[in-house]
């Protein structure tokens, strides 16, 4: 997905998250049609070049919506602007000259090659003869490929192919089994309204896994989930109802000002984690899951015969990429998002966690790393051996617990309003630290908060 930025706007005393894109990011998500790589490192890319690349000094981010109205169509004609989207999208540089097939091929009005003599890749724009864009295809070869032999394959193997005899990644492709030719589509008005942000985000995410014959889309008002999980139709109608079953919880539990009704939660689940792993990367290779802020989904995989085990893991990101959104994409202090999250896991949890027996002198220790707690940052939070940062995460999760089933059995119920004025205050301050002092509100409020909070895991009969 494009790279997101988040503004907040505010109107007629209501607040708003808006995202903006980097409008070369729109522009090449909506291009690209699928993209596969074989055993041997061969990237092969098809894309469909319907609209023009926005001019270079007019990336700045944009809204989905401003970008839907702005964007202009290639007209088949234009052959200046099909080289400036082709020089977007070619893994090697455009020569300056192009050339065609030796043998026409049925079909297609015209077929340009632009690699010229970089026998790196085979890069080829193609006009359907019924068509009304261009198509391009780039093929990024490997040490050891012959060029020319490359470009034979390329065009008795995908250009002159029959739909039906082609490879099953070749006849998934969108312009092989539907639009190709389609003359049908009508040119969106110049004026046109635009549509809700979060339906075009949902138009989005659904053309990023269309080209691929074993991913699915499942959707609903709030989220959408795209999954390659083919065959386990009962799991996913299981996952979905969950998902949307935490989402109000989350509601429940930290409530934003902001209106959220633009918000659409993503989530991208792949069947197996080599795949996870080539999508996340090998730095990602101690995660099961992450949400990315920057692309605005969540990313996960089926680990084999888990499926209790993924759900448990989405409840967790999937309430990071709440409480982004409810904050306005401002970082969480970790106590409070790797606390909830946690606590989302599985709400009936009440394990402190492998060789972690809560004892009463456990509990008096625990307390005195409370204070220091409060005041991490990530990076301290993530530092450690295992121990230390599982330690460090049932810290949270025990904070958060204390807060949802503890606190309010607290005279006087001094925390009622934690959580309301922790939101509040970093969207206000920007800064997980005074939203956490905010939060409290003195150092004696924050002490009453460690006692109580001892009193109660000391307690059995409490919890």
């Amino acid at each position: 997905m494009p790279r997101a930025e988040a503004y907040l706007v505010k109107e007629n005393g209501a607040c708003r998250l808006e995202d903006r894109y980097v409008k070369i990011d729109l522009w090449t998500s909506r291009a690209v049609i699928g993209r596969w790589i074989d055993d041997d490192g061969r990237v092969f890319t098809v894309s469909r070049l319907e609209e023009a690349p926005p001019p270079v000094e007019r990336y700045a981010a944009e809204t989905r919506s401003a970008y839907a109205v702005s964007s202009v169509k290639i007209e088949k004609d234009d052959l200046k602007t099909l080289r400036q989207a082709v020089e977007c999208l070619s893994p090697v540089a455009p020569a300056e000259k192009t050339f065609s097939p030796r043998h026409g091929i049925r079909g297609y009005k015209d077929i340009d090659y632009w690699q010229g003599t970089n026998a790196q890749a085979v890069v080829c724009t193609f006009l359907p003869e019924n068509g009304r864009w261009w198509y391009m295809a780039s093929w990024e070869l490997v040490d050891g490929d012959d060029i020319s032999s490359a470009i034979g394959i390329f065009e008795n193997k995908f250009l002159a192919a029959d739909p039906g005899s082609c490879p099953d990644a070749v006849r998934a492709m969108e312009w092989k089994r539907r639009g190709f030719g389609d003359k049908t589509r009508s040119r969106r008005p110049r004026r046109a309204a635009p549509e809700p942000e979060r339906e075009l985000l949902r138009r989005d995410a659904r053309h990023s896994v269309a080209a691929y014959a074993n991913w699915r889309t499942t959707d609903s008002a709030e989220f959408v989930v795209l999954d390659a999980l083919g065959g386990r139709e009962d799991f996913i109608s299981v996952m979905t109802n969950d998902l949307a079953k935490m989402r109000s919880e989350y509601r429940k539990a930290l409530p934003s000002p902001i209106d959220g009704t633009n918000v659409l939660a993503l989530a991208r689940i792949y069947a197996s984690r080599d795949d996870y792993l080539d999508a996340a990367g090998e730095d990602m290779g101690w995660t099961a899951a992450y949400w990315s802020p920057l692309r605005r989904e969540v990313v996960a995989y089926l680990p084999f015969g888990s499926e209790e085990s993924l759900l448990r893991t989405l409840r967790h990101e999937f309430f990071h990429q709440y409480l982004s959104y409810a904050a306005s994409m401002i970082a969480a202090s970790p106590w409070l998002n790797e606390g909830y999250a946690q606590y989302f896991e599985d709400t009936e949890d009440m394990s402190w966690g492998k060789g972690i027996a809560l004892t009463p002198e456990f509990v008096e220790n625990a307390a005195r790393m409370l204070p220091s707690l409060f005041t991490m940052g990530y990076e301290e939070f993530y530092s450690g051996d295992d121990s230390q940062r599982m330690l460090k995460y049932r810290l949270a999760w025990s904070v958060a617990w204390f807060i949802e089933h503890g606190a309010c059995d607290v005279r006087f119920d001094p925390f009622k309003s934690l959580k309301t004025v922790y939101i509040r205050a970093l969207i206000e301050s920007r800064d997980m630290h005074k939203a956490t002092q905010a939060a409290f509100g003195s150092d004696e409020r924050r002490k009453l908060f460690i006692q109580e909070w001892v009193k109660y895991w000391k307690n059995p009969y409490k919890r």
